[in-house]
């Protein structure tokens, strides 16, 4: 995996999947899986695979976002990428909108997967404020509920788990997250805290720990979803997307709705009411 320059001296823990290390008592914070965060300010500070996404070289990345009123009307400040080796922090207000359109043809790819928790803000400000089309999304929110429904929990339509919660949950990383109520404490004290630079150490944290456990958990979550909760994942992943993105077209330049797998057609599935139920 190629690299940006290390202009930067940041580290970070990446928790790595049992697969990749053999002792599971030491995958959250382990030293072997120290990794560094990048500051990009420029697009060829980014991995090539990245930059040109291919079938030969597909990727599982973790993706956020964060901003001052992150939607369609306001700041896209700072885009996080996590990969297995290093974490990436996109600064789109040092590098601009020049760098965050050079990210376009990786978010839009199919060949890269990105992994976020609760996509519909973070694809409202691409779409309107860079005409990026988020696509390819396992949405960890998503995932949860789907899992909860799959092993018999039952919870309301409108209860999703936050980030926190997820983190939180012994099943997928049982890690607290107390830093991130203090940066929104900071948040309701400064609204603009994400545009001042340069970045400070607590930002530079802050960010990568949005993405860091995100691989960690995708793996986690894969194991646990039977072959119709895929479908219905990735449906809703698609839609999700598109969610606050309301065009004139009807979506008709958008990626399309993963069809329903053969054997799954005769369940009563039905794309139509699931996009009624989203």
């Amino acid at each position: 995996m190629a690299s940006s320059s290390p202009s930067h001296s940041y580290l970070t823990h990446l928790p790595l999947h049992p697969s990749h290390q053999g002792d599971s008592e030491k995958r959250v914070e382990d030293d072997e899986s120290r990794v560094p965060i990048h500051i990009v300010t420029a697009a060829s500070q980014l991995p090539v695979e990245f930059l040109e996404p291919s079938p030969q070289s597909k990727l599982v990345i973790g993706f956020d976002c964060e901003g001052v009123d992150l939607c369609r009307k306001g700041t896209l400040c700072v885009m996080q990428l996590a990969f297995p080796d290093a974490v990436y922090l996109v600064d789109a207000i040092e590098g601009g909108e020049e760098l965050i359109i050079a990210c376009k043809p990786a978010l839009e790819s199919n060949y890269i997967t990105k992994v976020i928790h609760d996509c519909k803000r973070d694809s409202e400000a691409l779409y309107f404020q860079f005409g990026i089309k988020l696509n390819n999304v396992v949405d960890t929110q998503i995932a949860y509920s789907l899992i909860e429904e799959q092993e018999g929990r039952k919870r309301l339509r409108d209860d999703y788990i936050s980030f926190v919660g997820l983190l939180a949950d012994p099943r997928y990383c049982g890690k607290s997250y107390d830093e991130k109520e203090e940066v929104r404490v900071l948040l309701r004290q400064d609204p603009k805290f994400w545009r001042h630079r340069p970045l400070s150490e607590q930002m530079v944290r802050a960010a990568a720990d949005d993405v860091r456990f995100l691989l960690y958990i995708y793996h986690q979550m894969m194991e646990k979803l039977n072959e119709r909760s895929l479908w219905y994942l990735a449906v809703r992943g698609v839609l999700y997307c598109r969610c606050f993105c309301l065009n004139s077209n009807n979506f008709a330049d958008w990626p399309s709705l993963p069809p329903i797998p053969d054997n799954l057609n005769a369940d009563g599935s039905d794309p139509k009411e699931e996009i009624l139920s989203v």
